[in-house]
């Protein structure tokens, strides 16, 4: 292996369980559940084609406040598909419409505080993912303001809970990891037509391995190329 400057091992490292000062977690996911009180920095990228909309998607099953709302969670009937498919076509068209190519959405079917409701729409460009992000800034949905972000996150099978995509997690809808919420088969094909759409709960290829905090996920290490782009764009290297 080559000998690397200390600038290119720092980003050979960046956002890996070895990086001590900056959050693996936040890195990988998008969303830690310490917030402002993790004891590592969370460094928001400069540049991305994923676009965080936090907290957007109102479950409600989760709204309705029923004492047995959080063992519903994940568990679709018609109706509550139905309310979802509509959410998410609204969604994916309008950004796919004003802003560019959305190559992947996602919404999070977790109930934990950082990760209930958060949708995840990756686009192809990320001048397209920025012009979203700004535009977005002081627009409201269903009565409530949007808060959108660019997201580390670039690939959605690191961050997402393989318990879950095996057919079951220890910890339910609280778990640290991705859970997507699938939408129904007429709508992908409706949205993503030819294009080979993701179907994380169909995916059987193991990503992910188990590890941190229970949920899946295993060790991660960002592709050098991205990791020392970050790096460097933090630092003003170019």
């Amino acid at each position: 292996m080559a000998h690397l400057s200390g600038a290119e091992y720092l980003a050979s490292i960046y956002g890996t369980e070895k990086d001590k000062v900056n959050c693996s977690f936040y890195f990988k996911i998008g969303a830690c559940r310490h917030g402002d009180k993790c004891s590592r920095t969370h460094i928001m990228p400069t540049f991305s084609q994923t676009v965080l909309l936090k907290n957007l998607y109102h479950n409600p099953v989760i709204d309705m406040r029923q004492a047995d709302a959080f063992s519903k969670v994940g568990q679709n009937n018609k109706e509550e598909q139905d309310y979802f498919d509509d959410f998410f076509e609204e969604i994916f068209a309008e950004l796919n419409e004003k802003y560019g190519q959305v190559e992947e959405m996602n919404v999070c079917d977790n109930i934990g505080e950082h990760m209930i409701g958060n949708v995840y729409v990756k686009f192809a460009r990320e001048d397209d993912a920025e012009r979203c992000v700004k535009a977005l800034e002081n627009r409201w949905f269903n009565g409530e303001p949007i808060y959108a972000e660019l997201s580390p996150v670039t690939d959605f099978r690191e961050a997402c809970c393989r318990q879950y995509e095996l057919g079951g997690c220890g910890k339910g809808a609280f778990c640290n990891f991705m859970h997507l919420k699938p939408i129904s088969r007429e709508l992908r094909k409706k949205l993503y037509g030819d294009r080979r759409s993701p179907d994380r709960r169909r995916d059987r290829r193991g990503y992910g391995g188990g590890g941190y905090g229970g949920g899946g996920g295993g060790k991660y290490r960002p592709s050098f190329r991205f990791s020392f782009r970050l790096f460097c764009d933090l630092l003003g290297c170019f």
